[in-house]
């Protein structure tokens, strides 16, 4: 068992929650497609963070979508394409068909750089795919000098 796993809760029946992954690798940031028939989720299996599908509630096989790296996926409203970060803090796109019973991956790209940051998840994707929401770490510049007057009433007597 690793330090993070991925563990489902049912809202229905007994309500007893059971892992989905637990692995001796750390998976983070599971999310269901739209349909609940598949979760994205990353995981350092192969030394670093990658972003995988597996189905729901399985069993079934698992497939790689980042070749590079890759973290927190997130999945268009109609299932067809999914985004994640690359190692680089790239929006990256990837082109998927989970319609039948096997997992499609298609055409995976770049979409635009980022300067995302800050605790947890740390971008949103608009229900179409088209608009994102970013937590952008603020670029640290020089302050501005300051200059204290002190005394002035009396500057103002001369």
């Amino acid at each position: 068992m690793s330090e993070s796993d991925l563990w489902v809760l049912p809202l229905f029946g007994d309500r007893k929650p059971f892992p989905l992954l637990e692995t001796q690798f750390d998976e983070t940031f599971g999310r269901f497609s739209p349909d609940g028939r598949w979760i994205a989720y990353a995981s350092s299996e192969s030394g670093r963070n990658e972003v995988y599908v597996t189905r729901f509630p399985g069993p079934g096989g698992k497939w790689q979508l980042s070749a590079a790296g890759g973290t927190q996926p997130r999945w268009r409203r109609d299932g067809k394409e999914i985004f994640y970060l690359d190692p680089d803090n790239r929006l990256v796109s990837a082109a998927v068909n989970g319609a039948g019973s096997a997992f499609e991956v298609g055409a995976v790209q770049p979409l635009f750089a980022t300067r995302a940051g800050g605790p947890g998840s740390v971008y949103d994707v608009s229900p179409d795919g088209q608009r994102f929401l970013v937590n952008t770490l603020m670029e640290e510049t020089a302050a501005e000098p300051i200059t204290l007057v002190v005394n002035w009433p009396a500057l103002l007597k001369k």
